[in-house]
This record gives structure tokens, sequence and C-alpha cells, in this order.
């Protein structure tokens, strides 16, 4: 496994009037922010301008910076949080992966671990209290980015061995609050159909994800995770305690999924382990599976296919005994969406031939598939799978060959999620996964046409990832093909009808 810089921990010093320095002593020039900063293409009033945009919208209406403070931080200053991680993000979001504090020649300060890092305890009383302080936290402060600039993301070893601990086996005292011999008598307050309605409850919100995307509900479901978090910390039989767990695994994931949809990508990731610790709680491998999946596909979404890869794979050996076909085959799919990305078109081929043989024994029947899984549809496998072979083109320096598996493959997908209404994201991703290869096979007119439905789609659709990735597939038609009417077309379309804007989460 490779050695990462990464950043875990929150800064949490007091913050000067305008982003300062902390310290000036034996000050040097910052040649890896620099490096960062001259690779980016903004100008030093540029990126002050971002630096102030972003602190905004987290509340630091404090911060007032300008050129000749970039000017200093390049020179060696350091400056105060919250620059340092807003700065990360910045960089972060320019480059598509995951710049860290620390690449960027800064420090870091200390805080505790309830709001820091992924190297948490796996124990149920502090995954209760962690959950209960970062839903809290996260309600609290609803400003746009607040919660998700205030943190960092992990990647490489700080977050791939953490998560293998998820396989040692848990303690069965260790669930929940311990109880004691009055406790254990004590009926709980909880009655059977109320714990019923907490379950349909959360596939109710996941519904609603997939039809309106992470933007429309994400805070509902936080309070909802909130309130299971109080319920966990009231002395509950072991049985209760475990569907509580459950639940709060499944809200917690869902609350992570938003917040990646959304583009909050810290808050996603540190919620997704928060859903790893509760699954382990639940004794439900499975579900801890999927988890791992949510954060495989982050790691694929921001840039590093390897952390990707150590995820699906430590998700697969996990639950290879309890998981059902549908699950398997989501994984090998994942598995395969790792491998496109890290230019491996023999082993990607194959984890989709595993993909599409493991769902044809789903579809035999069998063991009922949990919530969950379910959006796991035909049209689903077709659409990983053929962005499988698109990143594979991508990587190849778009390949017409990968473009041309992928192209039949991605039809189907449109095709069948057009027939969908309960899955209208998915339908866009997928118009623009398929806009994208026909970018490849030089075929801008046709492009065009998938695109404009995407926007349609996009309109009605509160996701931030769909919106972003529609605005980079017009952008690279104009850069390729800006003297064809139909692409001219679009790019006013777009700017009209799906204007960038800050989203509410």
């Amino acid at each position: 496994m490779g050695s990462y810089k990464v950043a875990e921990r929150n800064g949490g010093l007091p913050v000067g009037g305008n982003g300062g320095s902390a310290t000036n002593a034996e000050k040097r020039p910052n040649e890896q922010l620099t490096s960062w900063f001259v690779r980016s293409g903004w100008s030093k009033g540029e990126l002050a301008r971002q630096v102030n945009r972003r602190a905004r919208q987290m509340g630091a209406h404090h911060i007032s910076t300008d050129t000749s403070r970039v000017r200093r931080w390049l020179d060696g200053e350091q400056p105060r949080e919250p620059i340092p991680r807003i700065l990360s993000e910045l960089f972060s979001e320019r480059f598509g992966c995951v710049v860290a504090i620390e690449d960027l020649g800064l420090r870091t300060a200390h805080q505790s671990p309830s709001v820091s890092g992924v190297d948490l305890p796996w124990a149920g009383p502090q995954t209760v209290q962690l959950l209960s302080e970062f839903s809290r936290s996260d309600l609290m402060l609803a400003r746009r980015g607040f919660l998700g600039t205030s943190l960092a993301l992990s990647a490489g070893p700080a977050l791939i061995e953490p998560m293998q601990r998820w396989l040692v086996p848990v303690p069965a005292t260790d669930l929940g609050r311990p109880e004691t011999a009055a406790s254990a008598r004590r009926p709980s307050r909880l009655s059977k159909p109320e714990l019923d309605l907490l379950e349909s409850t959360t596939v109710m919100f996941r519904q609603w994800d997939a039809q309106c995307g992470g933007g429309l509900r994400r805070k509902a479901v936080v309070g909802q995770l909130h309130e299971v978090t109080d319920l966990l910390q009231e002395p509950q039989p072991a049985d209760t305690a475990k569907r509580l767990f459950k639940v709060a695994a499944e809200l917690a994931e869902l609350a992570g999924w938003m917040s990646y949809d959304v583009g909050l990508q810290p808050t996603a990731q540190k919620y997704f382990v928060l859903a790893l610790h509760a699954a382990k709680e639940a004794e439900d491998k499975p579900l801890g599976s999927y988890i791992l999946s949510s954060m495989s596909r982050q790691m694929i979404h921001l840039g590093r296919p390897e952390d990707a890869l150590e995820l699906i794979h430590l998700a697969q050996y996990g639950s290879r005994d309890c998981a059902t076909p549908r699950t398997q085959a989501m994984l090998y799919a994942m598995e395969a969406r790792a491998y496109a990305n890290m230019g491996q078109p023999s082993r990607c081929k194959r984890a989709v031939r595993m993909a599409e043989d493991t769902f044809g024994d789903a579809a035999l029947g069998g063991e009922p598939d949990p919530d969950w899984i379910r959006f796991f549809s035909e049209a689903e496998l077709n659409g990983e799978n053929a962005h499988s072979y698109r990143d594979l083109a991508y990587v190849a320096g778009r390949s017409p060959t990968y473009a041309s598996l992928a192209e039949p493959v991605m039809q189907r997908a449109v095709e069948l999620f057009g027939k969908d209404d309960e899955h209208q994201r998915s339908y866009a991703l997928n118009l623009i996964g398929m806009a994208t290869v026909h970018l490849m096979q030089r075929e801008p007119e046709q492009c065009t046409v998938l695109a404009e439905r995407a926007i349609g789609v996009a309109r009605r659709v509160r996701s931030e990832r769909v919106n972003t990735r529609l605005r980079k597939t017009v952008d690279t038609a104009a850069r390729d093909y800006g003297d064809v009417a139909e692409v001219v077309r679009l790019t006013d379309q777009i700017a009209a009808q799906l204007p960038e804007s800050a989203e509410a989460v």
C-alpha cells in the first residue's frame, strides 16, 4: 500500500480578523502552496475572491482576503483557521482529487476525535455519542459548507487502516448501553409497530433521495438520525438496540450519500464512517459492505481509485458468506469502476463479467434483498458497467475502442431508466454518460441531444453532482466543437436554465 499525505484532523485555532498568520517566525517561501497555485491557473486576486466567497458561505464573515495576503501565504506566512481548510477544499475541487492541508505546506490544529479524522473507537456507546454530536452539529451549523469546510478528507492508509477494523468481532456486551439487571427486565418504551415505523421512514427517505436528489431532504434525514441516537442513549433491550443501530446505520449512510450528492465531501465521509460503525454494532455485514461501497464511489469521484479498490475488497471479504447475489453484483460493478480508473482493462472486464453473472443469480430468486440494495436494478447494472468502459476510455486518452464498448451498454441503461420514474437522478447521470461517449466518438450533434434531455431532468433533481457533470460535459463539447451550431445552442441553454448557484442542504 502506498504512502499518502492526508489531512486527518480538523483545525480549531482562534480565527484572526482576516485569516492572518499564526506565526511569522522563521518564515520561508511555501514551495508546495506555490506549486499548486501555479498549476491552478488562478491569479492572486481570483484565489482571494474564492476564499472570501467560501468563507461567507460557511458563516466566517470576518474573513477579508486580498492579493497581498495571498502573496504573504506564498512567501511562507501560515494562515489561521479556517483558511487552510478553505484552501484545501478549493484546490481539491480544482484538481478533482484530495489536496490535503499538509500537501499545501500548511499546518492543521488538533481537534477532539468527535469532529476529526476517521480513526474512531469501535464501541457502541462511543458510536452513539459521536453520531449524536455530529448530527447535532450538522443541524445547528446549517449554512452551506460550514461543517463541510471545517473537516478534512482522509485518504490512503489513514482511511483504509481504520476501516479494516470493521472485520474485528464486536463483543455482544458492547451493543448499545450496557444493560443492568433492572434495565434488562424493563420493557422498551418503543413498541414493535414504532420500530417498524422508524424502518419504513428510512425507506421513504431513500425513495425521496432517488427521485429528488440529495439537496431536498438532507436535513430531514439528519434530524431523524439525531432522534434515533437519542433513543440509543437510553437503556434498551439487546434486540431493540440492534434494530436501532441498523436504522442509525442506514440513516447515516443516506445522510452521507446526500452530502456527497450536493458536494459536501468531508461531511459525507464522516457520515459514511459513522454509518459503518453503527452497522458493526447491528452485526449487519451486508449493510456494512454497502456503506463501504458508497465510500468507494466517493473515492473514485475524488480521483483515488486505489483507495476505492481497497474499500471494495474489504467489503467483499467482510460479506462474502452473507451478502445476497444482488449485493455481490453491485460490489463487482464497483470493483470494475475502480480498475477502470486505475487503467487496468483486463481486470475491469473480468469484474464486469462477474457483476453480470452474479446479477443473473439474483434473478433466480432466493433470499429476499434488503431495501437498501433494491436500487441495483438491471438499469443500474448496465449504467455502472457502461461507466466502467467509459472511464477506461478516458484513462486511455479518450479511446474510441473503449467508448464503443460503453455505447450499447449505456444505451440500454438510458432506455431502462427512461421508463423508471423513481430514479430520475440515475436517469440524468446516464444521459450525461451517454453524451460523453458520443463526444469521445466525435459525434457532437448526438451529444447535444442527450445533454439537452439531461438538462430537463436536472432541473427537477436537486443534485449538485448531476449539475457539475452536466456543466463539465458541456464545457468539453464547447472546447472541442465550439464551432458546431448545436453545441453553441447547448452552451446558451445550460447557462440560462442551469446557472451555478448555492445548493440548499
